[in-house]
């Protein structure tokens, strides 16, 4: 008999896991629940391709749109999770409909962290989560729009180099001392800083926001200075914050997410969680951590496919990024600490170079722009626990491979 496999949320973890369990015939009856009204997409196009034009909305998609119906499953779109019953084992969806389940996942994603300030609810004011974003912004930006980015981390690069290459007039505002301060090493953030300036991107360092100002819609940015900034638009980008009030309220254990163990099980032992929401342990950096990444999606959701099918194994991978701006390749491996050691290969005025961290020796995270090589490399020493010579790390004169 099928067992009753119930996954809620359709972001990128839901419609992996889904896809996984269809590859298992008959053995189980999946239903997979979205609140939005598109089928599973990737969302890191959202702020680059599709943004600019460059892809109609269905390259976004993770499988075609009559995947579900011909691989048997029950895809519910436009409905939500409102309340989960653990001892009746049953989801309550918010159509009245009531899912029984064997087996649940809740996949449920984070949600924008929404700016507090006087104006912000004006309209002109957009963010970037979902295609209805990126349709919104595209139809307001054209060549010639002041734009106003909020934010110089991933998203708001992204979203400004896509912007700009439309032939907007784009400004960033960011409050720390460089962009993508949190993700990136120096070099790489001043690097970045560069290629947007010489793009015609303006970038604001050092930089609060303390209104937005307008009539019927936004028509300007106050920074924290005083300074008036007019736009016809803003994105705002400073970050997300993970869903977690469904499992909160069902009574699971909450930390920085939903708490699961190495196999992505939660507190209950017929619910288990993947993506953006969990709060989970990796082995190899010895430390739990919460991940937004297409990586970590997509492995946790694998890791409970092979969890229901019996070929359960522990869930332990060196974390990876990336980030498309202009015509440079952003990839970053591993979680490297504030202290660790910054070494440099390659000179970033050839737009081809690498970052690598090092804590005692070994490597602990890459930054590696338009160099493939070194970021696989990298990623590669860090799973390994490999110790590295920092001087011959540095020496582009012999091969990455032989350092």
């Amino acid at each position: 008999m099928s067992q009753k496999a119930v996954i809620i949320g359709a972001g990128h973890a839901g419609g992996i896991l889904a896809a996984q369990l269809a590859r298992a015939g008959e053995a189980f009856d999946i239903t997979l629940v979205g609140e939005e009204t598109w089928p599973p997409y990737e969302r890191p196009p959202l702020s680059k391709q599709l943004l600019a034009g460059e892809i109609p909305v269905e390259k976004t998609f993770l499988r075609p749109a009559d995947f579900y119906e011909k691989k048997g499953i029950d895809l519910k779109l436009g409905v939500r999770c409102d309340v989960i019953d653990r001892e009746g084992r049953k989801a309550m969806l918010s159509d009245g409909t009531a899912l029984d389940y064997d087996l649940l996942a809740l996949c449920t994603g984070a949600r924008l962290r929404r700016i507090d300030i006087p104006g912000s609810a004006l309209p002109g004011v957009h963010y970037i989560r979902a295609i209805a974003d990126t349709e919104a912004i595209r139809a307001e930006a054209r060549e010639g729009s002041r734009v106003v980015v909020i934010g110089g981390g991933y998203i708001g690069l992204e979203a400004a180099a896509a912007l700009s290459t439309i032939g907007c007039r784009v400004k960033v505002i960011e409050m720390m001392d460089r962009v993508m301060g949190r993700a990136v090493a120096e070099p790489v953030s001043r690097f970045y800083e560069d290629q947007h300036r010489k793009h015609g991107v303006e970038i604001l360092l050092n930089t609060g926001v303390a209104e937005f100002v307008g009539t019927d819609r936004v028509q300007a940015v106050v920074d924290t200075a005083g300074q008036r900034h007019d736009c016809d638009l803003i994105v705002v980008g400073i970050g997300v914050i993970p869903n977690v009030e469904l499992a909160e309220t069902a009574g699971l254990a909450i930390g920085d997410g939903i708490v699961v163990d190495e196999r992505a099980r939660t507190s209950d032992p017929a619910i288990w969680a993947a993506g953006d929401c969990t709060d989970h342990p990796n082995a190899l950096l010895g430390r739990r951590l919460r991940l937004e990444s297409v990586q970590n999606a997509v492995d946790q959701a694998r890791c409970i496919a092979n969890e229901w099918q019996g070929k359960g194994a522990d869930y332990a991978e060196v974390p990876w990024f990336w980030s498309d701006q202009f015509d440079l390749k952003l990839q970053m491996a591993g979680l490297p600490g504030p202290d660790d050691q910054v070494v440099v290969r390659g000179d970033p005025a050839s737009g081809a170079f690498s970052v690598f961290y090092l804590r005692d020796g070994k490597v602990t995270g890459v930054n590696a722009v338009n160099v493939g090589g070194d970021y696989v490399r990298g990623r590669k020493w860090i799973a390994e626990g490999r110790d590295v010579d920092p001087a011959r790390l540095a020496d582009t004169a012999i091969p990455v491979k032989e350092v």
